[in-house]
């Protein structure tokens, strides 16, 4: 049987609709290339039965000529905080493993599964999505597939999402992205994840972090795998995204904070990236945004708005038995939250619609920011495992680049564009205002194919 693995979601499309892939097949494959990995940490459920009963219906339709379109009979995976009919959510956590089952999927698993897609399994996460780092206790860390010389970081919280795609298991995987829990994993593997506005798509039975910057995406090989995920997600039959051309497009590189003690493979390859788009007819000019300054120095002052809200959500865990169960370093910071006051959560939500408001009137019209999706490559994990204070200071430089477009409540794209001298996948970060989502999409499309 040849090996499929690592295809895009187009061309494992292609494959089934003109009859020369069977999504039963495909299935099998995917579960013997599951099996036989190395890296058992990717996963955490595997859903057999419902996968093949899936691929069944898909490899029927198909032959009788009536296939639901372009997704149909395709693979997908979940970070484990989606509702899946008949499963308890556990978030990545083993505290959560007793707790009621779903009794219907999350709505965008719904959609997904309504447009023919075969879902596969849930894969590992952050416990409770709460890290940008991808480290998890309970389940193991996934190991980041680019990396030659010893375990490096997957990326979270979505570290199974980037790596299971990454390593050519599965062509697509959804995740959650609060901070940069996407675009971070898609960064560190090299491959693509869109971060949606939040709200673009129902939250209904996915396991929240906050509420006030939960937002949803895929990971995936390409912008245009993500465009057909993102109409399916949406309920549509077929992409309503018109591609874009790089002639004319203007693009502004932020000159504050997101440079700051970047490495310098990471700037060097966003820079070629940037003469790229350039030499493609791209504008492209820098500029101080001091609302990102003053993002941090409002978490300096109150604390971050996604400690206060996940400090609220967990709060009777974290004061009974269970919290014996957490990681520590998930426990410690989600108490940080305790000394978060009601003024201060007021204060930030307030300064937080003044800054969205002062961000989008310094940009032009049509205009997208354009940065390094991280200031860095993929660490080593094992040095991170033992150092606490390395944890801290890795987490919050790894999530810093990407907050800000959480906290102005905007979308993104993070595009492969180069690597560093040990091979480590390196990515370039579109972001747009919020439900700029079209835009964003069409831009990053012509992107993509001027940069990779």
């Amino acid at each position: 049987m040849p090996s499929h693995g690592g295809k895009t979601v187009a061309q494992l499309s292609v494959l089934i609709q003109n009859g020369a892939l069977d999504p039963v097949a495909l299935a099998e494959e995917t579960f013997i290339a599951i099996d036989s990995c190395k890296d058992q940490s990717i996963f955490v459920t595997l859903l057999e039965q419902r996968a093949r009963a899936e691929a069944a219906a898909s490899s029927k339709r198909v032959r009788d000529g009536r296939s639901l379109g372009l997704l149909d009979g395709i693979p997908v995976a979940w970070k484990d905080l989606f509702d899946i009919e008949g499963l308890a959510t556990t978030a990545g956590s083993t505290v959560l493993k007793t707790s009621v089952p779903a009794t219907r999927d999350a709505d965008v698993v719904a959609a997904l599964a309504g447009a023919g897609m075969v879902s596969i399994g849930r894969v590992n996460m952050s416990e409770f999505a709460f890290s940008g780092l991808g480290i998890n206790p309970h389940y193991g860390t996934p190991q980041n597939p680019a990396s030659t010389d010893g375990a490096r970081l997957p990326g979270g919280s979505s570290s199974g999402s980037g790596v299971v795609v990454a390593s050519g298991l599965v062509p697509v995987s959804i995740g959650t992205d609060t901070g940069g829990s996407v675009r971070i994993p898609a960064a560190f593997n090299g491959v693509v994840g869109y971060k949606a506005t939040r709200g673009r798509y129902s939250m209904r039975g996915v396991f929240p972090l906050s509420k006030s910057l939960d937002s949803l995406g895929p990971l995936c090989h390409t912008v245009q795998d993500a465009v057909w995920i993102d109409a399916a997600m949406r309920g549509l039959v077929a992409p309503d995204i018109r591609r874009s051309s790089v002639e004319g497009l203007s693009l502004v590189v932020p000159e504050t904070i997101v440079f700051d003690d970047a490495e310098a493979a990471v700037v060097s390859a966003f820079e070629a990236a940037l003469k790229l788009l350039e030499k493609s007819g791209a504008k492209i000019r820098r500029q101080a945004f001091p609302a990102y300054a003053a993002i941090f120095e409002l978490m300096d002052k109150y604390g971050p708005l996604v400690t206060a809200e996940a400090f609220v959500l967990h709060r009777e865990r974290l004061a009974g038995p269970e919290a014996e169960g957490m990681d520590p370093r998930v426990v410690a910071r989600t108490r940080l939250g305790e000394t978060i006051t009601l003024t201060g959560y007021i204060e930030t939500l307030a300064t937080r619609e003044h800054l969205m408001a002062e961000f989008a009137s310094s940009i032009g019209p049509g205009e997208l920011v354009v940065s390094p999706t991280l200031p860095h490559v993929a660490p080593l994990t094992a040095p991170l495992l033992t150092d606490d204070e390395l944890f801290v200071k890795t987490n919050a430089r790894t999530l810093r680049n990407t907050l800000i477009g959480n906290f102005l409540d905007g979308c993104g794209v993070s595009i492969p564009c180069g690597a560093d001298d040990a091979g480590m996948p390196v990515g370039l970060l579109l972001s747009g205002l919020p439900n700029g989502d079209e835009h964003l999409l069409s831009v990053a499309l012509a992107t993509e194919e001027a940069i990779r």
